[in-house]
């Protein structure tokens, strides 16, 4: 995060430790595994001077990276292969994020990026973008 950037509590961020959220309710979620999953988050941060909005990241496990985007946006991108998507209108399942307080102890989650006045939410063609650009790369051979 920039200094220019204040963090941003949506009623949604809990006050403490972390609690699990519907997707589609308060935000749609992209979900990438690992490594790639920070690259992207890397990429992306890059391209938005600092201000990249909402990413939480497992801090063990699969170490999934979650973006979040404004409810309704997952359904209206089309999203590259190991990209899961959560919510939306007419998802068939129920997915639960779970989302960790700005500050405290919030293991086994963190954020990776939070969530600004500027940037309440991660912006779909930028994501999308970061995803397509580090595809071409894994494809290449060169992410």
């Amino acid at each position: 995060m920039t200094m220019n950037n204040v963090i941003h509590a949506p009623d949604w961020v809990p006050a403490s430790g972390h609690q699990l959220r519907v997707t589609g309710v308060y935000s749609d979620a992209v979900r990438i595994e690992g490594v790639r999953g920070e690259v992207v988050a890397e990429r992306l941060i890059e391209a938005t001077d600092g201000d990249a909005g909402p990413v939480v990241c497992e801090v063990s496990g699969f170490r999934w990276m979650y973006f979040l985007l404004a409810p309704g946006e997952v359904r209206r991108h089309s999203w590259p292969l190991g990209v899961q998507q959560f919510g939306g209108r007419g998802a068939r399942t129920v997915t639960y994020i779970g989302i960790p307080a700005l500050d405290g102890n919030t293991w086994p989650l963190r954020w990776y990026s939070e969530p600004t006045a500027t940037a309440p939410y991660v912006d779909p063609e930028h994501l999308r973008q970061a995803t397509t650009l580090t595809e071409r790369e894994a494809r290449r051979g060169t992410a």
